[in-house]
């Protein structure tokens, strides 16, 4: 048996996937070690995991907090300032193999590097540059096969480019020779160092032009809040008519100027599309009036909640996408700028599981009530959604990094 440790860093959707995979690993007799950030760290220790709290101010002075830490991540002072904290965190962690997510990547590789263990990273998105495809992170569409390629490889040669600097520090902090980062990409990738995606084959199948080593094993799934039971309101308003619509913009946060602009686009949005409404505070801080066919609720398992929809309105985070898609209901998308969600939006539009993304930036009263409306009266988005979700009920992603943890250990 081996000790795993999961270096990993964000938001609730970022994290708590992987300490699902944390849960797995230590069914099947490994111990397991998990970073998380001080919000979700205690979360994670009530699972039964060892957690180490990674406190780190990244030091970003933006005054716009759904863009803060993302845009601090992407700057070399923020992204060396969390790499030594988690490194000084997990310094007595005596690991076999060390899994990582992205923002975790230049401490991970360098630790597993400096202690000869192997590393395996860990996505949530596609990252790795092909034809299918373009970049996920940049919120383009597709350009053609060859345009794409070229974007996919300008955006790891940019990332490269970007952690030079922080790597060769974090090399020199654990006594390892200097190596530019684009030589270490390469010379991984070309001993075939395995990186697993976290999503649906059915959702986003493997690009053939993937090397060998890269591989898709289905969703990895938060695991189930063992404490938690709705509110007597949450239940009555659910048994008190046909399913509702719920606008939710999980962990998000906005300006005092924003959320109000989006509560009153919820709010006239359930009301001019005829429909019940559940609005979820999130970070956001969403809320509408009260009135009748309208609740307002805060945090509930999408396991527990999105199941009794009619439809989701989210920002298609990879979490949120997955957990609608699980739940075999339409989506119907506000994605938000920077990172994932534009990636995710389009491709559930394109299965025939979401009405066309509307940029939350952009979203009006007319635009969100026109959507509303076709994703909870068109039965051809719930027939895709419940198609995906069937398909998506017969993987086992935990499985199959279960698999590939063991078989990294045998090789090592």
């Amino acid at each position: 048996m081996a000790h795993v440790l999961i270096a990993t860093y964000g938001s609730r959707g970022d994290t708590m996937p992987l300490a699902g995979l944390g849960l797995r690993l230590q069914r099947a007799g490994h111990t397991v070690t998990i970073t998380a950030n001080t919000e979700l760290a205690t979360e994670t220790a009530a699972l039964g995991i060892d957690t180490r709290a990674i406190a780190v101010d990244l030091g970003d002075p933006s005054g716009d907090p759904s863009l803060r830490d993302a845009m601090a991540l992407v700057r070399p002072a923020g992204i060396r300032r969390l790499s030594r904290t988690l490194l000084g965190a997990v310094e007595d962690v005596a690991a076999d193999v060390v899994l990582m997510t992205p923002f975790a990547e230049p401490a991970g590789q360098t630790l597993a590097e400096a202690r000869g263990v192997p590393g395996i990273p860990l996505r949530l998105q596609p990252i790795s540059a092909t034809r299918a495809y373009p970049p996920s992170l940049l919120a383009t569409r597709s350009v053609g096969g060859p345009l794409n390629l070229v974007a996919g490889r300008a955006a790891e040669r940019a990332v490269d480019s970007l952690y030079n600097g922080v790597v060769a520090d974090l090399r020199r902090d654990l006594g390892l020779p200097r190596r530019s980062s684009r030589r270490l990409r390469r010379d991984r990738a070309a001993a075939g160092q395995p990186i697993l995606g976290g999503w649906s084959p059915a959702v986003l199948p493997r690009p053939a032009d993937w090397r060998p080593g890269i591989d898709v094993t289905g969703y990895w799934w938060s695991p189930e809040p063992e404490s938690w039971a709705p509110s007597d309101d949450l239940v009555a308003f659910l048994a008190d008519g046909p399913p509702p619509v719920l606008i939710g913009l999980g962990s998000l946060m906005v300006p005092t100027a924003e959320r109000d602009r989006l509560s009153a686009v919820a709010d006239e949005s359930l009301r001019r599309a005829g429909v019940r409404g559940i609005v979820q505070a999130g970070g956001a801080g969403l809320r509408v009036a009260d009135r009748d066919g309208v609740l307002n609720i805060g945090a509930a398992p999408y396991s527990w909640l999105f199941p009794r929809l009619a439809a989701v309105v989210h920002s298609c985070g990879a979490g949120t996408t997955a957990s609608a898609l699980r739940a075999g209901v339409p989506t119907v998308p506000l994605p938000s700028p920077g990172a994932d969600q534009f990636f995710w939006a389009d491709r559930i539009h394109a299965l025939g599981a979401a009405t066309a993304p509307i940029p939350r930036t952009k979203v009006t009263v007319s635009t969100l009530a026109d959507a509303i409306r076709a994703a909870a009266d068109d039965d051809a988005y719930r027939r895709a959604a419940g198609a995906l979700s069937r398909a998506i009920a017969a993987e086992d992603g935990a499985s199959a990094v279960l698999a590939a943890v063991e078989r990294a250990i045998t090789i090592e």
